[in-house]
């Protein structure tokens, strides 16, 4: 079952990689300024991109475009990037990486910067891994880096910091609304500084685009899971053959809550996930023994945990109410006074084993429909039961049907 379950899991993983291409209305602009209708391929990348891939029909074959081969781009009234050659300053903001520098160390680069604000004044944002940079512009000036830098102070051994682009803004952005207060209380975070150019733009009654003014989408979802586990469990002792136990499969109810969090790029196909849920296996074998023992020996499991799934989930879309999705989790699993007791028919206790597991992994895969029902089915890793036992193995393996219906 197990070896079966990754053969669909890969082979559904597979199909959905190379039949998934979501391609929405946009354009590009090229080296000579002429201005190209097409089909782009929206990543909702969440680092600025150095190419694009593009069609200019439905049926059309993919093509791709690199920085140095188009001026702008953009995807209708979702976003828009521009090429531009600019100072920037790379400067790590780690802390046992800072510079001992104040001022920022500025590098020549070419680089797609994505419009957020655009009007008298333009906000642009630059994204690479953990550097976050933004820059602007004013009344077709060049476009500059809002300087923000924290450094290292060598005398005191304590983080300064270079807050210069406040400076800039109290500079540029003149108007009756945009006070000094206001400026000095701006944060350099990509929120406040959209209010700031949106300000700046209506106080000075100009036409603008805030790229950033999106519908609510929904983050967090909330569901409530029910289950349908089923589980086996088999146990070997290494110094006697004597309590070697299969316990067998077993069919079992479980319920979960789980909290999700979509990550806010990539077209919302990323999220994360914890989900504490209560689940349990209980099972009996008997075994007769040879005449030289007294009797049948009965082994009886009782065990039910909490379990605690971290998982990072991807979802593939299929149309605007239904989706494919598939997670890869970590389980950290919380016992509660479970035993695995041997005793003789006779009444004879022969031994009893506490119940202390290790933490496991899960693949599974699933569906969703308007965002509301969802069916998964997950199978899990063993889980080994005796971890603190150098002398007992054991292997438990969990095949769950999960039902979903989220509340938000």
């Amino acid at each position: 079952m197990k070896k079966q379950f990754l053969l669909l899991l890969i082979t559904f993983i597979t199909f959905n990689c190379y039949s998934q291409i979501a391609f929405e209305k946009g354009y590009y602009i090229d080296s000579t300024n002429q201005k190209t209708n097409c089909l782009i391929k929206n990543i909702a990348w969440k680092n600025n991109p150095t190419e694009i891939e593009y069609k200019l029909s439905e049926n059309s074959q993919p093509k791709k475009l690199t920085i140095a081969s188009i001026k702008a781009f953009g995807i209708d009234n979702i976003s828009k990037y521009v090429r531009s050659t600019v100072n920037i300053d790379r400067s790590s903001q780690v802390v046992h990486n800072l510079s001992e520098d104040k001022n920022p160390i500025f590098e020549e680069e070419v680089l797609f910067l994505k419009v957020l604000v655009e009007g008298k004044a333009i906000l642009y944002q630059y994204v690479d891994s953990n550097l976050n940079r933004y820059f602007y512009s004013k009344d077709g000036s060049n476009i500059e880096q809002l300087i923000y830098k924290r450094y290292k102070i060598t005398d005191n051994n304590n983080i300064g910091t270079n807050n210069r682009y406040k400076q800039q803004l109290l500079v540029d952005l003149k108007c009756p609304l945009i006070t000094l207060s206001k400026i000095e209380n701006v944060e350099y975070k990509k929120n406040e500084l959209v209010r700031l150019f949106v300000k700046y733009n209506s106080c000075n009654n100009q036409e603008f685009i805030n790229f950033e003014q999106k519908q609510k989408r929904d983050f967090f979802n909330l569901t409530i899971r029910p289950r349908l586990n089923s589980s086996s469990l088999s146990i070997q002792n290494s110094t006697s053959d004597t309590y070697n136990t299969d316990f067998g499969n077993k069919i079992s109810l479980g319920f979960g809550i789980e909290a999700e969090y979509i990550l806010p790029f990539n077209k919302n196909k990323w999220a994360i996930a914890i989900e504490p849920t209560y689940q349990s296996y209980k099972s009996e074998k008997r075994t007769k023994q040879n005449e030289f023992l007294a009797g049948t020996l009965i082994a009886n499991v009782k065990y039910s945990s909490i379990e605690v799934p971290f998982t990072i989930r991807h979802y593939f879309f299929l149309n605007n109410n239904s989706k494919l999705f598939v997670n890869a989790s970590y389980i950290i699993d919380l016992s509660s006074k479970s035993t695995i007791d041997f005793v003789r028919d006779n009444g004879t206790n022969e031994s009893s084993i506490d119940i202390k597991t290790r933490g496991n992994a899960a693949i599974g895969i699933g569906y969703k429909q308007n965002d509301k029902y969802s069916l998964e089915i997950r199978y899990q890793a063993n889980r080994d039961f005796l971890k603190d036992s150098l002398i007992w193995e054991s292997k438990y393996n969990p095949l769950s049907i999960v039902f979903g219906y989220s509340l938000f």
